[in-house]
């Protein structure tokens, strides 16, 4: 058993004070000690992005980080994206709609990469959707569904009335 540290972060909206092992990955933390399974772990080189995580609302790739690294800051993950258990995210629904994921390991990075690019590019080119991809590998897709489900969600929020605080 390795040398231990408290963490306190708040993940999804939820504050957490935990024990960790100083060497554990932060994707590793939040897949095993807070059974949140959604960011999943494909390279673990940081080159795939199926990791991506929102760390203070900028995509990360959660496998190059340590847990020890996250004390005190704020995490997103894939479950964190909808709204609420009953209703999804426009991401997410354009997703569904035009069928942008087929095996679905590289999508929970991919939609969170994509929630900050359209937070800052909320009318984006086709290109500019392809260039805020391109660090997210997907074997199956062929990317062009991702793409036109992107663009849908795009508008999709550029015409959603504004949430109340």
């Amino acid at each position: 058993m390795g040398e231990k540290r408290k963490v306190a972060l708040t993940v999804n909206g939820k504050r957490y004070e935990e024990e960790v092992e100083v060497r554990v990955t932060l994707a590793d933390f939040i897949r095993h000690q807070l059974g949140l399974t959604g960011t999943h772990l494909g390279c673990e080189h940081g080159v795939c992005g199926a990791c991506t995580i929102l760390f203070d609302d900028r995509s990360a790739r959660s496998c190059l980080m340590l847990a020890v690294q996250a004390d005190g800051h704020d995490i997103l993950t894939v479950e964190g994206i909808a709204p609420s258990a009953d209703e999804l995210h426009p991401l997410q629904q354009a997703f569904h709609e035009h069928h942008g994921l087929q095996c679905g390991f590289c999508t929970p990075g991919i939609l969170t990469t994509l929630i900050e690019f359209l937070r800052d590019n909320p009318d984006p080119t086709e290109q500019e959707v392809r260039i805020a991809i391109s660090g997210n590998l997907c074997r199956c897709t062929g990317y062009q569904n991702i793409v036109t489900a992107t663009l849908d969600a795009a508008k999709r929020l550029r015409t959603q009335p504004p949430q109340s605080a």
